[in-house]
This record gives structure tokens, sequence and C-alpha cells, in this order.
């Protein structure tokens, strides 16, 4: 947790210091996976623009735009080397070439409702990109579920911290109760997800 609001604490001084730049910067981190945390930026970003210093809308779009950039280079690294590391490690960590087809084709029927709907999801929202660079999702509607999810997100973050003034940090024990939360579901879909691959597993079903 001390790392955490170290990172908060540069994030704020950042921003501060550079603007509307800092926020690009700190944004298009946070979707290639950096773990700088959309629930400090953006409403803090919300509160300075209540201040003057910047527009809503002109936080909003900014961070848009850096989320749809961040997601696009983590999105390359799934597609190119997160790709072949699977598909030449993959058995390791029982992801099996059956499963990457199995990706493949979910990502081709149901990528842009999965895209949308992780980006309004802490946590998820910031790793969905490497999946479907490794399912090699059709890139346009990548990029264009990317933009349309992280819009809604942003708005909602910025505009509660224009609302909330000075009073923004006030929020973040919200935000941290809903990543948990989105955390502890990640946790058990993982454990069934092991559990559900195991040999032992799949000797009992076929018994």
């Amino acid at each position: 947790m001390e790392i955490i609001s170290q990172i908060s604490s540069f994030a704020l001084t950042f921003i501060e210091n550079t603007g509307y730049l800092g926020i690009f910067i700190l944004s298009a981190l946070e979707s290639a996976a950096i773990p700088i945390p959309s629930e400090v930026v953006a409403p803090f970003s919300g509160f300075l623009a209540s201040t003057g210093k910047f527009s809503l809308w002109g936080v909003v779009a900014i961070i848009t735009l850096a989320n749809t950039v961040g997601s696009v280079i983590l999105f390359v690294v799934g597609a190119s080397g997160g790709r072949w590391i699977l598909e030449k490690y993959g058995k390791y960590i029982l992801i099996h070439k059956r499963e990457l087809e199995r990706a493949d084709e979910w990502f081709r029927k149901h990528g842009g409702a999965a895209i949308f709907w992780s980006r309004l999801l802490p946590a998820i929202r910031s790793i969905i990109s490497l999946p479907a660079g490794v399912a090699r999702m059709n890139f346009l509607k990548f990029t264009l579920f990317t933009a349309a999810g992280s819009l809604p997100w942003n708005f909602v973050l910025a505009y509660l911290g224009y609302k909330a003034g000075q009073n923004w940090e006030s929020l973040k024990p919200y935000f941290e109760k809903l990543n948990s939360l989105v955390f502890g579901v990640l946790v058990l879909a993982a454990v069934w997800y092991l559990w559900k691959h195991l040999p032992n597993h799949k000797k009992e079903k076929a018994a």
C-alpha cells in the first residue's frame, strides 16, 4: 500500500507541474498495465478542472485518448511477443493450443462487448488489451471499443472529482472497495480455471 501511495503522490505532483501532458502520459501508462491508478489521476484532474486549471471535457478527452494509446501498445505486445510466448511455453501454465484457438474464436464473436465492459471495471480495464492482442482481435474494432468503453469511466471519475472539489480524496475508500471486489472475483476465476484444467480433474471426469 505504501508503494501505491508513493505512486499516487508522484502522479499528483506530476499533473500539477505538467498539466494536460502529464495527464496524458500517466493515463497512457496506466492503460499499458503500469500501476498508475486512474482512480487518482482522473478525480484529481477533475478537481483541478473545478479550480479553472483545466477544462472538465478537456480532461475527459485527454484521458480517453491516452487510454486508447496505452491499450494499443499493450495490444501490440500481446499480438506479437505474447502470442509467441504462449504458443511455445503456454503448456507449462495450462494454456495449450486449443485454449488459444478458443480465445481467438471467443474474441471474434464477443470481443467488442468484452473490451467495452472491461474498460468499466478496475484492474481488468488495464489488462484486457493483452489477451485481446494474443487472440489477435480485429484491430479497428479493438480500438473503437476501447475508446467507447473508456469514455464513460473517465467522465464519471473526473466528474466526481470536479463535484467533490477539495474533498476529492474522500472518494478513494469507495474505489478501493470496488478494486478489492473485482480482485476477489479475478482470484476466484483463476482458481476455477486451474481446477478445471488440472490433469487430475480431467481424469476424474473421464472416469
